[in-house]
């Protein structure tokens, strides 16, 4: 039992390490459906339209017209899983565990000068949703997952000249999680289930410079800041065994469990070819090393469980990770855009921790776009992109002898569409 239930209240935290979006650990990259396009190769340094705010906040002083910026991206995501085993035997592995998840995002500038820029961001950097089968082999290691993180972001941005600019934004992050496990510690008696919910807000910041190196030449460097939760909540158990051990059947605890979501670094360059092609390269790293231990802590725990959850930790030893990424687009005519784009994507969880919650490994990623401009006041921005992941393989064991192992190969398509109005 004590093994079950580490697993489970450490989950809240574990849980954020999966994910079936386009990006590394939980980390999610559609806050820009251009960008999108050309697999994001140019976050830093394109500065094609207000989501700028979040790709470099620099490069608003590029915009000459205020405007808005707002989209979606919905992801189809889909997993294989085959080679499983459990003990107690039984249970099903569909692999349908991602719904159709859709992703918005919204970005204002406004110029003030000649120097100075203003711009607002609301956007969704960090997010999970899994929900397995009633009867997954894999129950007792993750049955249903629900984490996200909103951030609203106030921005500003000076240019010193026409060749150098900065920016900077404050971040006010929110992040709500909610997830299931279920629980047994005897066959003759039908599952409990465990319920872990949490939330928090925290601050952050968000740096950037732009310098247009030549005429055809622009380099941009962006840097997102960590951001240190301390999630307040709750763990429900509902369990007949746990009368057996002389406790109550249904129990509530406080539970807040700290955790810090990365700082990144976002190097990106653009070129001109000519007056019809770009062509983009960007290279992101991210510090998931910091991710090395959790600690729950755990109150309102009688005290024959005391010992045990009072305050529990354990290792993840995450390493970061590195996304690399090329792409070009095409002026076709003064109305259509055309974009493309090829990113790979190293996943920053290793072979020993990988469970139902985390079966992802290094992904790459094939992208297409376009945008249409049918006025020169506004545009309307699509994007797909096709993820495939290699194939990884997830062991797990528990103190009572259950156990999962399966063999997880996952893939998914994505679909963007935005607009961007200029005043």
């Amino acid at each position: 039992m004590k093994k079950v239930m580490l697993k489970t209240t450490l989950s809240l935290a574990v849980t954020l390490a999966s994910t079936q979006i386009f990006a590394a650990g939980f980390a999610l990259n559609e806050q820009s459906i251009s960008g999108m396009g050309t697999g994001f190769a140019g976050r830093s340094s394109s500065a094609d339209d207000a989501s700028t705010v979040y790709g470099n906040p620099a490069g608003m002083a590029r915009i000459k017209r205020e405007q808005v910026t707002g989209g979606v991206a919905v992801v189809d995501a889909h997993t294989d899983i085959s080679n499983a085993s459990s003990s107690p035997n039984g249970g099903s592995n569909k692999g349908d565990m991602v719904p159709f998840t859709a992703v918005p995002m919204g970005f204002y500038v406004k110029p003030i000068d000649d120097h100075w820029a203003f711009g607002l961001g609301v956007y969704v950097p960090f997010g999970l949703i899994t929900d397995y089968e009633n009867g997954f082999a894999g129950r007792y290691f993750g049955s249903k997952s629900e984490v996200q993180v909103i951030t609203f972001q106030p921005t500003v941005s000076y240019a010193f000249n026409d060749k150098v600019s900065i920016g900077f934004g404050p971040t006010i992050n929110r992040i709500d999680g909610a997830l299931e496990s279920n629980l047994s510690i005897t066959q003759a008696l039908p599952d409990g289930k465990v319920k872990i919910k949490g939330d928090d807000t925290a601050l952050g910041y968000n740096v950037g410079l732009l310098v247009q190196a030549t005429d055809t030449t622009r380099l941009g460097l962006t840097y997102h800041s960590k951001v240190d939760y301390k999630l307040e909540g709750n763990t429900k158990v509902n369990y007949g065994a746990l009368a057996l051990v002389g406790v109550g059947a249904n129990q509530k605890y406080d539970a807040s469990l700290k955790i810090t979501t990365p700082e990144s670094v976002d190097f990106s360059v653009t070129q001109a070819i000519n007056d019809r092609w770009n062509v983009y390269a960007g290279t992101t790293w991210t510090r998931w090393s910091q991710l090395d231990k959790i600690t729950v802590k755990n109150s309102g725990v009688q005290p024959l469980l005391a010992g045990q959850f009072g305050s529990i930790n354990e290792d993840q030893n995450w390493h970061d990770s590195w996304a690399y990424a090329v792409g070009t687009s095409y002026q076709l005519n003064k109305e259509w855009v055309l974009r493309t784009g090829l990113t790979f994507d190293q996943s920053p969880t290793n072979n020993e921790d990988r469970s139902p919650r985390i079966p992802t490994g290094d992904r790459t990623i094939f992208s297409i776009g376009a945008g249409w401009s049918p006025t020169d006041d506004l545009t309307i921005d699509v994007a797909y992109s096709y993820l495939k992941e290699e194939s990884v393989n997830i062991r797990n064991e528990n103190a009572r002898g259950q156990t999962y192992d399966a063999k997880y190969e996952n893939s998914a398509n994505g679909f963007g569409v935005g607009a961007t109005y200029r005043f």
